[in-house]
């Protein structure tokens, strides 16, 4: 029997929203809205390759999370996944990775941040290769990432370094952006847009 690898992308491939934005504004709805419209011109800039994308989402997170302990951001990811599932996820792709066997290995591959997607890996019994968050020695959130932003070329890298990709037989990923062209790169069949 074959054994395969399934990688997936998060936002926009398994949900029908940006977990990132969807995230913040559900841990502080009042403070979300005046510190998103100040950081309009920032996203735009980023978006225009003027600013790097990875550190405008830095600056972002931090300006809601900072300073806040594990215990309370993994209380709030928890409470988030309890509130979205399954509304966020597309129905084919919660039908789709529950079909998929144990025997198989599954992960979800996102530039977003690991203490909010951890919820969902859990769920689906997923590994997970994200951007990670940078927790200081007493387990407060230093408003930092302690890895680089996981996207792009930073996907395919991080795939290789944490998977044996010569266990498998063949390798199926799944994305929606062009940020996840080189994670197809390493795939033996890979799937665009495929459940929405």
């Amino acid at each position: 029997m074959n054994r395969n690898l399934y990688l997936f992308d998060f936002d926009g491939t398994l949900t029908k929203k940006d977990s990132l934005f969807d995230f913040l504004k559900f841990c502080s709805p009042s403070e979300y809205r005046k510190i998103f419209i100040l950081f309009i011109p920032l996203f735009i800039f980023s978006k225009l390759k003027i600013l790097d994308p990875g550190k405008v989402k830095e600056k972002f997170i931090s300006s809601i999370l900072k300073g806040k302990s594990y215990f309370e951001i993994n209380l709030l990811a928890q409470n988030y996944f309890k509130a979205k599932y399954p509304d966020l996820i597309y129905t084919k792709a919660d039908d789709y990775i529950k079909s998929v066997s144990n025997y198989h290995d599954k992960f979800i591959v996102s530039a977003s941040v690991d203490f909010w997607l951890q919820p969902f890996a859990d769920y689906y019994q997923m590994g997970l290769i994200c951007t990670k968050a940078e927790f200081d020695d007493q387990g407060f959130f230093t408003g930092k990432f302690a890895s680089p932003n996981c996207n792009k070329k930073e996907k395919k890298n991080r795939i290789e370094k944490e998977i044996d990709l010569t266990l498998y037989d063949e390798v199926f990923a799944f994305g929606d952006t062009s940020g996840d062209k080189a994670m197809f790169e390493i795939a033996s069949k890979s799937f665009f847009k495929h459940f929405n």
